[in-house]
């Protein structure tokens, strides 16, 4: 009885976690920079939706527990559903950065950068923006400045970093 209760606790803790990350980097300009961690994000909200509702219906012993464990999972499934799993495994790759363009000369966790994403058989996406790193593994990224040469906080960097490992002629 006992495990059952530590499974359930562990496995709907993790569940509400992934949620959590999915929809934070879906709704925010928060970015999760670590491919572990989206991937884990991405891939484990598909997995574990259908897991965590058919658990929850499982060990719940009251219909009043069961309606309460199946909701969530049973609303991110309907979401997955309208999103499309292909789109969720598409995005599932971080953003990768190719050049440093411009450092802050105030904050060096502030930068703005020349990013590409690997989107599988469909190509690469390409992006440049300001991006302000939290830590190794998020950041919050937004547009860049229109009149950003003209800022005195600003360093031109142009500082080649190539992520991806691409090699270009």
């Amino acid at each position: 009885m006992k495990i059952k209760k530590y499974i359930s606790k562990i496995l709907n803790e993790i569940f509400i976690l992934t949620i959590l990350l999915f929809v934070l980097e879906g709704l925010t300009s928060f970015e999760i920079k670590s491919q572990a961690i989206k991937s884990f994000t991405y891939y484990g909200i598909m997995a574990l939706t259908p897991l965590t509702l058919i658990w929850n219906l499982w060990t719940c012993k009251t219909r009043k527990w069961k309606i309460i464990g199946s909701a969530i999972p049973t609303l991110v499934l309907i979401g997955i559903l309208i999103i499309g799993p292909l789109k969720i495994a598409f995005s599932a790759s971080t953003w990768r950065t190719q050049k440093i363009i411009y450092q802050n000369g105030h904050l060096n966790f502030k930068k703005v950068e020349f990013q590409m994403q690997d989107v599988g058989a469909l190509g690469y996406n390409k992006r440049t923006v300001e991006v302000i790193y939290l830590t190794d593994l998020f950041m919050i990224v937004s547009p860049i400045e229109k009149d950003i040469d003209d800022r005195v906080e600003w360093v031109k960097v142009d500082k080649d970093v190539n992520e991806l490992g691409l090699k270009f002629p």
